[in-house]
């Protein structure tokens, strides 16, 4: 794995590549293979920091793929330009040891915000920051004050800061700024009157104290780039039939423009094509499937009566049953004409899971259906389950539920670790509902032996360290938690929603598992971006679930 440090500082300073080239000469000095990084760059100039550094890393890296995005890029203010920096940082960070990120000049014009933008890339790049903190005509305790305030900044912003390097510190104030920065307890402190000076010593455990670190950040905006990623890497076929939905037709623009996976979209093309260039909207690499084709609904109307004939289920009401788009949709899946499909936007969540639940079916060993949400936190991703299909689940369904989301805690780069949510902890209280989880937590142990699984334990104790210590002080998963399995489908609804609305946390899904093939649900309030993480978080399970006989 690629190890990275940030340099960033709060002002434009010439030592910043100054104190880059010194990095670079430690990691190399250490043997390390060292790549350059700068996030951006001004628009019209070759950045001479850049260039000057990859000189000194010597690693044969082209000038192009040493930068994210130019100033007027960034300035067009969405979340595109940040998500080009994560891809373009990918790109070029596979071929070396250590990357060394350089951070903005502050020469644009997004001054006031721009060491907090600093900060944010380095959370999204998952890099630690070395900050450099310029202390020109400042007193030790002046610039222990100004560190105190960005460590804060930095801290806002989830990154992790290793270090900090004092510049243009007054001869006098040496060593009383070192016992200020010392106070810090970080990893990496010097102080250099000059960095330009031969005298400046450099922190001779720079290269080991970046190569030693482990911390795993991934914001939001990393999560959903993996996620586009992933789907890129191995294409899917996903099907949305709500096309008489604007968003369905925006969000499938989208997908398409990314490619992040084939499209099947249900309805009369004339309507679809012509609606879209309305909206602006390039489909011009879906297939169009209209689901009135006659042969194609005989087709699926003798399978469906063959497969529900035990329900009283005739040809003339599987073809009648078959002009709802959810069933032509799902059937298309049960022939292997796609690989999953996406619908919710305008229809409930009984209307697009009752036609999987009828002749998708659940995988082998699965005994249900249930729903979860990947909750994207500021710094870390969180599996909640089930929030969407199962309403009081019984202990070996809970259990069912606990597997279930562990292994797709999995799928997600998520190290599963289980909280069997109640409102007790531990043997603290009885009642039928904590016995339950009780009962459920065993069933679990008993299925997978390996699976640090808790419960019952309340929210607190399973997220917080602190409060485990007092609760539960020998589990290894309270105050870790990474999958919270909710008792009944009242808390987990009601849960992901007050996190999602009062933390202002990405909630991705519901997504269904269990199936055997792929079919997700939306909220009838998705937005544009929510059906396009849907469609992707859909052709990945698609990924992980080869086609499997029916």
């Amino acid at each position: 794995m690629t190890k990275s440090v940030y340099i960033a500082a709060p002002e434009s300073t010439p030592h910043k590549t100054l104190i880059a080239l010194k990095a670079i000469a430690s990691l190399r000095a250490a043997g390390q293979k060292v790549g350059l990084f700068r996030p951006i760059i001004a628009d019209d100039v070759p950045d001479a920091c850049l260039e000057e550094l990859l000189l000194a890393a010597d690693a044969d890296q082209a000038y192009q793929s040493g930068y994210g995005i130019t100033y007027s890029e960034l300035r067009r203010g969405d979340t595109g330009a940040l998500t080009q920096i994560i891809d373009r940082y990918e790109q070029v960070a596979d071929g070396f040891d250590t990357m060394v990120i350089v951070g903005s000049d502050f020469t644009g014009v997004i001054k006031p915000v721009e060491f907090s933008l600093n900060a944010k890339i380095a959370a999204d790049l998952n890099a630690p920051v070395l900050l450099i903190a310029p202390s020109q005509g400042k007193t030790a305790t002046d610039l222990s004050h100004a560190v105190d305030f960005l460590i804060k900044t930095i801290d806002h912003e989830y990154a992790h800061l290793i270090g900090v390097i004092g510049v243009d510190v007054d001869s006098t104030q040496v060593a009383d700024t070192m016992d200020e920065l010392g106070r810090l307890n970080l990893d990496l402190v010097a102080v250099f009157t000059d960095p330009r000076q031969q005298t400046s010593v450099w922190p001779p455990n720079f290269a080991q104290v970046v190569s030693a670190q482990t911390d795993q950040v991934r914001t939001p905006l990393r999560f959903q780039y993996e996620l586009m990623r992933r789907a890129k890497s191995d294409k899917r076929t996903v099907i949305l039939p709500e096309t008489t939905d604007d968003r369905v037709l925006t969000a499938a623009g989208l997908v398409l423009a990314h490619d992040i996976a084939n499209l099947i979209l249900l309805g009369d093309r004339e309507t679809i094509m012509n609606r879209a260039a309305t909206l602006g909207v390039d489909l011009s690499a879906a297939k169009v499937q209209d689901p009135t084709d006659p042969e194609l609904v005989e087709k699926f109307a003798e399978q469906y009566a063959t497969l529900r004939a035990h329900k009283g289920m005739t040809l003339d009401k599987a073809r009648q049953t078959l002009t709802d788009l959810s069933y032509f949709g799902t059937m298309m899946i049960y022939f292997g004409l796609a690989d999953g499909m996406v619908s919710g936007a305008i229809h409930t969540t009984a209307n697009t899971i009752r036609p999987s639940l009828e002749f998708i079916k659940t995988k082998p060993g699965v005994a249900l259906v249930s729903g979860y949400f990947l909750m994207c936190l500021p710094d870390r991703v969180f599996v909640f389950a089930d929030c969407a299909v199962t309403t009081n689940p019984t202990p070996e369904q809970l259990a069912d539920i606990a597997l279930a989301s562990a292994t797709t805690a999995e799928a997600f780069g998520i190290e599963p670790r289980v909280a069997m949510l109640s409102y007790s902890t531990g043997t603290s209280g009885t009642g039928p509902d904590v016995d339950m989880v009780r009962a459920a937590t065993a069933l679990l142990q008993e299925r997978a032996h390996h699976l640090p699984a808790e419960g019952p334990i309340q929210f607190d104790a399973a997220i917080d360290p602190v409060v485990a210590r007092t609760k539960l002080p020998q589990s290894s998963v309270a105050g870790h938690a990474t999958v919270f399995v909710f008792p009944d489908l009242d808390t987990g609804n009601i849960t992901y929603k007050a996190v999602q609305r009062t933390a202002h946390t990405l909630a991705l899904g519901p997504v269904l598992q269990g199936l055997r093939k792929p079919v997700n649900d939306l909220s009838r309030g998705a937005l544009v971006d929510d059906i396009v993480n849907t469609v992707a978080i859909t052709a990945i399970q698609a990924q992980a679930d080869p086609a499997a006989p029916f």
